[in-house]
Parts: C-alpha cells; sequence; structure tokens
C-alpha cells in the first residue's frame, strides 16, 4: 500500500512539473507578442507620423505686433489635414485702400497709424534684397516687393528668394516703361506677361499692380482688374530714386518723414542708400507710434 501511494505522488509531482512548464511557455509567448507589437507600433509611428504632430511641428507665419496686440500678420503657411491634403489660413482683410492711394482700417478694431511698404524696380540685386528682408523681419514687417518681368526673367532665383522668405511679391509690368503711351493690348500683355512668369516660379500670381511711374489709364485699370489685382500708385514718396537723395540714407528717411501721414503708402527702390536707410527709418515710424500693414490685410478693392 506503501507502494502504491509513493507512485501515486510521483505521478501527481510530474503532471504539475509539465503544467508549470507550459504556464511559463505561454507567459514568454505572450511577452514575446507584446514586445514585438511595440516594435512594430514604434517603427510605423516613426515611418508615418500623424497628421497632428505635423501639425504641431509646423511653424506658422503668425506675429502679433508688438505695439497693438493686433494680429496683423499674414497668411499661415499650408497645414496638413488629417484626410491628408493640405489646408491654408487665409488672413482677415482689415483694411481697405482709398481713391488716394492710403490705406485706411475697415473699421475701429484696426489701428489707423497704420504705412505700407514697398519697393520697385526689382529683383535687382541679391545682397541688397537680402538685407532689405533682414531688417523688415527684425521689426516684423512685411512689404511688397513690385517686380519687372524683365528683371524677373533674368535672375528668377532672387524672386523665388523673396516669396520663400514670405515677403509679397506685386507686379511692376514687364519692362519700365510707361504702359499709357502703349496701345491697351500691349499694355495688358506687360500686366499679363508678369502674372505667368511669377506664377511659373512660386505657384503664385501677384496681388497688387503698380505701374511704372505711377502712369496708367482706365483700360490699364480694367485689365488689372481682371486679374484680381489691386492697383496703386503712392501716398508717400521717399525720392530715393532722385539724384538728390543718391547716397543719403539721411535724406531718404527725411523724405518720409516729411509726408507721414496714417495710411501712408510709402514708394521706395531696390537701392543702396535706402537699403541702409531703412533701419533708421522702420525705427522713426514705430517711435511715432506706427505699425506696419500686412498687404495681405488688404482687401484687393479700393474704395
Amino acid at each position: 500500500m506503501l507502494k502504491r501511494a509513493s507512485s501515486l505522488l510521483l505521478i501527481t509531482s510530474i503532471l504539475l512539473s509539465a503544467c508549470s512548464a507550459q504556464n511559463q511557455s505561454a507567459s514568454d509567448a505572450k511577452d514575446m507578442k507584446d514586445d514585438t507589437a511595440v516594435i512594430l507600433t514604434e517603427k510605423k509611428t516613426e515611418e508615418n507620423p500623424s497628421a497632428e504632430s505635423q501639425i504641431e511641428n509646423n511653424e506658422t507665419d503668425t506675429e502679433i505686433h508688438p505695439k497693438t496686440d493686433t494680429n496683423i500678420t499674414g497668411t499661415k503657411p499650408k497645414i496638413p489635414s488629417t484626410d491628408g491634403t493640405s489646408r491654408e489660413v487665409l488672413v482677415k482683410k482689415t483694411y481697405h485702400m482709398n481713391s488716394s492711394y492710403v490705406i485706411k482700417p475697415n473699421d475701429e478694431s484696426s489701428p489707423a497709424k497704420v504705412v505700407l511698404l514697398t519697393f520697385d524696380d526689382g529683383p535687382k540685386d541679391e545682397k541688397m534684397i537680402n538685407s532689405l528682408m533682414d531688417t523688415l523681419d527684425k521689426h516684423h514687417a512685411k512689404a511688397i516687393f513690385f517686380v519687372n518681368g524683365d528683371r524677373v526673367k533674368r535672375q528668377p532665383k532672387l524672386l523665388k528668394m523673396i516669396h520663400d522668405r514670405k515677403q509679397i511679391i506685386g507686379n511692376h509690368a514687364w519692362d519700365h516703361e510707361d504702359l499709357k503711351k502703349m496701345s491697351s493690348s500691349e499694355a495688358k500683355k506687360q500686366v499679363t506677361d508678369v502674372q505667368q512668369i511669377v506664377k511659373d516660379i512660386t505657384g503664385e500670381k501677384p496681388q497688387f499692380f503698380r505701374p511704372p511711374f505711377g502712369s496708367g489709364n482706365d483700360a490699364l485699370k480694367d485689365a488689372v482688374k481682371e486679374e484680381g489685382m489691386l492697383y496703386m500708385t503712392w501716398s508717400n514718396g521717399s525720392l530715393d530714386w532722385d539724384k538728390s537723395t543718391k547716397n543719403r540714407p539721411d535724406k531718404v528717411i527725411q523724405n518720409v518723414l516729411d509726408q507721414l501721414h496714417p495710411g501712408s503708402n510709402i514708394l521706395m527702390h531696390e537701392l543702396p542708400w535706402t537699403v541702409d536707410a531703412l533701419d533708421e527709418l522702420l525705427t522713426s515710424l514705430e517711435k511715432k507710434g506706427y505699425s506696419f500693414v500686412d498687404p495681405r490685410a488688404i482687401e484687393l478693392q479700393s474704395r
């Protein structure tokens, strides 16, 4: 009887050991499966980041003006949406231009003491353009660079550089000729050819037009309107093009300040002495309580 009991105990011990080994194997297999799942999940995350993480890592172009705390800067860049497409947040149109080419707020919520900065007759020189844009960035300002098509054709990389640095490109006709002296069809071609070359290089057409010498007529204005652009000349001339200001940054600054008024539409050019004057000029404007309107906040029809 004792011998039989010993046999039963031995058999029971063997069975328990087998069960324990089987449970351990199952546990090890589960752990291995969990580890594999983690590795696969991490790999998937690295190779296919979510749209949310892309949005979080995407820097926007919205800035708050230091004096007014008013959001008057430009459009944000395209941001990937959850469905894989791109969406673009458009700037609110808070300003308009009147018949005298002065910039006016649409209502009392936007400051009236603003100026519009513009530079004509480019693009000419990489060093000068970069210097202008460095100063604009320093003052959190946007400007319209009114370009000529023949210059763009010669140096397309300069146009691309202006666009990539998030400044605004305007249409200044193909050649720097008096469009008023041309036939309607010739003048229109001067406008549309610039629209096309700018779009070919940047993917976007200009929304602002300024005729060379400020010279135009109703037919030209109609052609500009057909292209969906705002026609403008200026209300504040720096005279930086005149021989009296050549190599005189101080004179450029004084000319602007002498004509300064709320909504000043300031005409400048890509010239060495204007480059040298710009930082001090913008500092002086800020000290007088002026801020710099983003061109994209301006309606594309005057009123």
